[in-house]
């Protein structure tokens, strides 16, 4: 069964109808239904063209957040061949929040990393939402250690609103744990490429999006904080969080034009959960072509520009 946002309620009373005609037929094979259905059919498509057509800026952050969307396992499985999790960092425990190993991504070995939200409340609970520990991000910065030791590419997945505020996490270092593996993105000698595939929040995002380039899917985003969050700081008020959203300028297409995204992935229509296998194969090709883009480079000119990519950003301001 399909889930539908919000926004969305009247697109599900119009699938929903076609879907009870054509349930009728099956009941009753005397029924001749399909012309209705179709012409709901078509009534759908025309108003999901016109939801997804103008979706504002806290719409995105929705259908980033939908639970149907694609996440990082899913485009592991699809992408990646010969897949070896590697667990633990070596130091505390191991962060089922952040899925990491030994890949090969078209027959290129690799060294691949993302955040994992999981798809049930079995799954959701096991991998806390998507949302980090200490040992997550430490799980990452020894990966990276990995891919520069063998000079493999790293490819990074993210889809996180943040990571784990808890108590527990805090003490064993936190902010720290962050900051490493921010460090160490910047640090190592091998291409480091990154999609954001829905939520990129916060400093837990940044710890994986330290890249050489940066693509984001058309309807996800990328931000200090969450819109929530900014509108109970800014205005002591959380349901302000459309106004929040609209000032953040986290979407995709904001951030292109701000020079902090390299690339935005066309979706299907009505974003990455109505057609997986289509969102996932344009990831792959946005991979693809952020690798090629970066195989001349050697070691130091990597670190190097990767290092110049961030302090140029914000130089010369944008009127967006």
């Amino acid at each position: 069964m399909r889930n539908y946002l919000e926004f969305e309620k009247g697109l599900a009373e119009i699938e929903g109808k076609a879907e009870e005609l054509r349930a009728m037929a099956r009941q009753n094979p005397e029924m001749d239904v399909e012309d209705e259905a179709k012409a709901l059919d078509a009534k759908a498509e025309t108003l999901l063209g016109e939801l997804y057509g103008g979706l504002t800026p806290w719409r995105k952050c929705q259908v980033a957040r939908h639970p149907d969307r694609p996440h990082c396992k899913d485009y592991i499985d699809a992408l990646f061949q010969e897949y070896t999790p590697l667990a633990g960092d070596r130091n505390f425990a191991d962060d089922h929040a952040v899925m990491g190993g030994l890949a090969r991504f078209n027959d290129q070995p690799v060294v691949v990393i993302g955040h994992e939200k999981g798809h049930d409340t079995k799954t959701r609970i096991e991998r806390n939402f998507g949302m980090a520990r200490p040992e997550g991000y430490r799980k990452a910065a020894r990966l990276m250690d990995l891919a520069d030791r063998f000079k493999l590419p790293v490819i990074t997945i993210v889809d996180t609103q943040g990571a784990y505020p808890g108590k527990g996490a805090e003490e064993r270092g936190q902010s720290e744990a962050i900051a490493r593996a921010t460090e160490k993105c910047l640090q190592i000698g091998v291409p480091l490429v990154a999609v954001i595939i829905g939520e990129g929040g916060s400093g837990g995002a940044v710890a994986f999006a330290a890249s050489d380039r940066l693509a984001m899917l058309e309807h996800s985003v990328y931000s200090v904080i969450s819109p929530e969050g900014c509108a109970a700081i800014l205005w002591k008020d959380s349901e302000k969080m459309r106004e929040a959203a609209e000032a953040l300028r986290l979407t995709a297409q904001d951030l292109e034009k701000l020079s902090i995204a390299d690339m935005v992935i066309p979706e299907p229509m009505g974003g990455a959960h109505r057609d997986r296998e289509a969102a996932i194969s344009s990831v792959g090709e946005a991979i693809q072509d952020m690798l090629s883009d970066l195989e001349a480079g050697d070691g130091a000119a990597l670190v190097s520009a990767r290092r110049q990519r961030f302090l140029d950003l914000g130089k010369t301001p944008l009127a967006i």
